[in-house]
């Protein structure tokens, strides 16, 4: 598995398997396929509700802890210091480790400077071995990289190719933070898995789109956390290593870029009503 090493020497793989909206239920069956398959970057979140389901299938997988990478997230109902705190310990008794590779803040809403306090606190105590952010777009980003006393390593946004954020990707590089993509088929939203530009460029290398789609981005320098609960289609989104998108697909997929999001906008007053509401 090819690795990014953040800003701080941590090495995290690629690509990994992402368990947004797996139910608690199926979590540790898929958790498990995925480690079997090869997969050693696992993200979850406490808001996903899933976080002891991927504790047991860590315990369970017999693949050593120090080999795996575990991602969690901090939700907004705990933003503050001493609630994002109290979190980052449940989140451990839940996953059933004495520390997470990675741990992000889910939103960029809330008292998240409190959150990001608990973060370094987290981090200097060896409870956390890398910390960053998620859904912070450039504006959000640079404010917390120039204030704060350990930078954000990892920015996890929405990326896909009809949303590749080129830009925000720029102001990432600038500030040493590793874009991690979530969402990258876009949920199958306009026709994803049809896309005429990337089955095209599928045919000519024996690839799905989904392939072409997670090669594009890890070409692009972008982490990747697909998700199935299929686990053909887990060895497929992993079997993307052994071709290399040249510099015309590469520009026939740039051209697909929409510059906007498939779901929300964070800017839009009306997600940030929905999305705090959600931590009431």
């Amino acid at each position: 598995m090819e690795e990014k090493t953040l800003q701080n020497g941590v090495k995290m793989p690629v690509l990994g398997y992402g368990v947004y909206q797996v139910s608690e239920e199926e979590c540790e069956r898929c958790v498990r396929d995925a480690i079997e398959t090869g997969y050693r970057l696992i993200d979850t979140a406490q808001a996903y509700h899933n976080e002891e389901g991927v504790g047991r299938a860590v315990k369970k997988c017999g693949v050593p802890r120090s080999e795996l990478f575990l991602t969690t997230k901090i939700w907004v109902s705990n933003a503050g210091e001493e609630k994002a705190a109290a979190s980052i310990d449940e989140s451990l008794r839940r996953l059933g480790t004495e520390y997470v590779d990675l741990l992000l803040i889910h939103q960029p809403f809330g008292d998240y400077y409190g959150t990001w306090r608990a973060m370094e606190k987290a981090y200097e105590s060896g409870k956390v071995r890398a910390i960053g952010v998620s859904n912070f777009y450039p504006d959000r980003l640079v404010d917390l990289c120039q204030f704060v006393h350990v930078r954000p390593m990892v920015n996890q946004v929405e990326t896909h190719v009809y949303q590749q954020q080129e830009e925000a990707h720029a102001v990432m590089e600038k500030y040493g933070v590793q874009h991690e993509s979530w969402g990258p088929f876009a949920e199958g939203r306009r026709d994803f898995f049809r896309d005429a530009t990337l089955s095209a460029i599928g045919e000519k290398y024996g690839k799905s789109v989904a392939q072409v789609a997670l090669r594009f981005l890890i070409q692009s320098d972008v982490v990747v956390i697909p998700k199935s609960t299929h686990k053909e289609r887990m060895e497929e989104n992993l079997n993307v290593f052994d071709f290399t998108l040249n510099k015309e697909d590469i520009e026939r997929i740039r051209a697909l870029d929409r510059k906007e999001s498939a779901f929300f906008s964070h800017y839009d007053p009306a997600t940030v009503e929905m999305i705090t509401g959600l931590a009431r």
